[in-house]
C-alpha cells in the first residue's frame, strides 16, 4: 500500500536484515523457526480431529485495508471451519519487522504468529536470511491464479513463500476536463511511451496552463514504476548493481528531468503536497497505484471528471503498458502448529473466494492480485466518479501485464541511493554521473 512505499525502511532493514544472521535457525530446537518439522505433532494432532478448536494469530497492519480484509476472509472460512478462530493483531509494518528479527535472530520464534503480513519489497531478504523460517507454499496453494508480477515476489530459490495480497498496479489517472480543454481525450493517453506523454503533456501546459503530472521531486517513484514496466531493476539477474548502465533507468530519468525543466511535471516537497496538487487541479493526471482511486474520489466536486487508462512504456526492448507501485503478501510461519489450516484459510479466502474480494472492494479499495476476481459483479461494475468506466476490473486486467522482476537483497539501499540521484539530477547533475555515484555508494554497502 501507499503508506507502506511512500516511506520506505532503508535504515530498519539495513540494520536488520544482515548477513550475519543468514545461518539463523538451520536446526529447529523446539521453537519451530526452521524448516517447520517441528510442528509436525501438533499438526498431526490438528489432522486427527478437523472439528479441533484451532487459533491462527495474525500480525498485519492497517485497520481499514489489510486488517478488514483479515477480518471479513475469517467470517468466510468460520461457515465452513467454525472451530478456527482468526486472532488480528495489529502491528505496524516497522514493529512487524523489528519482532521478525529480533525474534529469528535469536532463535526464539515462541511469540511470533501463525501467519503474518510482509511487504513485497522485503519477502527476499527476509527468505533469503532466514530461509527456514517460513513455509514453502508450493502444492498447497494455485498461484497461478495470480498476476505473475506479484507471484514473483515470493518466489526464492525455485520455492514461492507468499499469498499475494493488494494490488498496486499503476494506471495513469487523468483529468478528462482538463484535457479535453487541450483537444485530448483518455484514448490519446492508451498504451504509449514516455515521450508521447511528454509531448502530450507539452499541449496540456500550452492550452491549459496546467502541469501534466506531479511526483515527489527526491522520491524514485517515477523511476521505480518506469523501471517495473520495463522488466528491469536496480540489480540483474546475479544480483549485480545494474544502475549506471541500466539502458531504462538511463531512459527514465532524462525524461523526467526534461519535463521537470519544461514545467510539464510539477516536482513537489512530499506526499502531502502530492495529494494536493492532485485534488486541487493543479495537475491533469496522476501515473501511481491503484490507491489513487480513493484518494481522487474523496474530492466530490471531481465526479465525472475523471477516466484512467494504461501506464506510458519506454522505449527498451520488452516494455509494457503496465506497472506496480508496491504492495504485500500473507505468508506462513514456520513456528505455526497449524500449517496445513493456516493454508487451508488462506487458500479458501485470499486465494480461492470471489465473494471475499467483493466484499472488501467498495469500502476499503483493495484491489484484487488474483485473477478471477475482475470476474465478479464488484468487478463488472460502472463507476460513476470516473464516468462510468469499469475501472476495477480495468485495473485488475493491468496487472495481468506487469513484467515480473527481482528486487534484489539490497532493494532499499538501492532506492535510496538512486532518490538521491534524482535530487541531485534535478539540482542540474548529469544523469550519468548521478547514477555512477549512486551505484558506487550501493556496491559500498553490499562491500563489493
Amino acid at each position: 500500500m501507499k503508506k507502506i512505499v511512500r516511506f520506505g525502511l532503508s535504515a530498519l532493514l539495513a540494520a536488520g536484515l544482515t548477513a550475519g544472521f543468514m545461518s539463523c535457525n538451520k536446526d529447529n530446537g523446539n521453537n519451530g523457526s526452521g524448516s517447520g518439522s517441528s510442528s509436525s505433532s501438533s499438526t498431526s494432532s490438528s489432522k486427527t480431529d478437523p472439528n479441533a478448536a484451532v487459533t491462527l494469530n495474525v500480525w498485519c497492519w492497517d485497520p481499514g485495508f489489510n486488517i478488514y480484509a483479515m477480518n471479513e476472509a475469517a467470517k468466510i472460512y468460520n461457515r465452513e471451519k467454525p472451530n478456527v478462530k482468526i486472532n488480528i493483531v495489529e502491528t505496524p509494518w516497522d514493529d512487524l519487522q523489528q519482532k521478525l528479527i529480533a525474534s529469528l535472530s535469536a532463535n526464539d520464534t515462541s511469540s511470533l504468529p501463525d501467519i503474518i503480513l510482509m511487504q513485497d519489497n522485503a519477502i527476499l531478504k527476509n527468505v533469503s536470511n532466514y530461509p527456514n523460517a517460513f513455509v514453502p507454499l508450493n502444492g498447497k496453494i494455485d498461484l497461478s491464479q495470480f498476476a505473475q508480477f506479484k507471484v514473483a515476489f515470493g518466489e526464492v530459490n525455485g520455492k514461492n513463500y507468499s499469498v499475494p495480497f493488494d494490488n498496486g498496479v499503476t494506471a495513469t489517472f487523468l483529468r478528462t476536463d482538463i484535457i479535453k480543454d487541450a483537444g485530448l481525450t483518455v484514448d490519446d493517453f492508451k498504451d504509449i511511451t514516455w515521450d508521447r506523454f511528454h509531448e502530450l503533456g507539452k499541449i496540456v501546459k500550452q492550452k491549459t496552463g496546467k502541469y501534466m503530472i506531479s511526483f515527489v521531486g527526491n522520491d524514485p517513484d517515477f523511476v521505480m514504476v518506469a523501471l517495473q514496466s520495463a522488466g528491469t531493476w536496480f540489480f540483474d539477474e546475479n544480483g549485480k548493481v545494474n544502475i549506471a548502465k541500466n539502458p531504462a533507468l538511463l531512459e527514465g530519468l532524462k525524461i523526467y528531468a526534461d519535463m521537470v525543466a519544461d514545467g510539464t511535471c510539477l516536482a513537489v516537497p512530499d506526499w502531502n503536497a502530492f495529494v494536493a496538487s492532485v485534488n486541487n487541479g493543479q495537475v491533469a493526471s496522476s501515473i501511481d497505484g491503484s490507491w489513487m482511486v480513493g484518494i481522487i474520489s474523496a474530492q466530490a466536486d471531481q465526479a465525472g471528471k475523471w477516466g484512467l487508462t494504461t501506464t506510458p512504456r519506454l522505449t527498451v526492448p520488452g516494455a509494457k503498458n503496465s506497472s506496480s507501485q508496491g504492495g504485500s503478501s500473507w505468508m506462513i510461519m514456520s513456528n505455526s502448529k497449524y500449517q496445513d489450516v493456516a493454508a487451508d484459510f488462506l487458500n479458501k479466502t485470499f486465494a480461492g473466494s470471489k465473494e471475499l474480494y467483493e466484499t472488501i472492494l467498495p469500502s476499503s479499495g483493495a484491489i484484487a492480485t488474483w485473477l478471477p476476481a475482475a470476474n465478479s459483479p464488484a468487478y463488472e461494475n460502472g463507476n460513476d466518479f470516473f464516468g462510468g468506466q469499469k475501472i476495477y476490473k480495468d485495473l485488475v486486467n493491468y496487472s495481468n501485464d506487469i513484467p515480473r522482476v527481482k528486487y534484489g537483497m539490497y532493494n532499499y539501499e538501492a532506492r535510496s541511493e538512486v532518490g538521491v540521484a534524482v535530487a541531485d539530477i534535478l539540482k542540474g547533475s548529469s544523469v550519468a554521473d548521478a547514477l555512477a555515484k549512486a551505484e558506487k555508494n550501493v556496491q559500498f554497502i553490499m562491500g563489493e
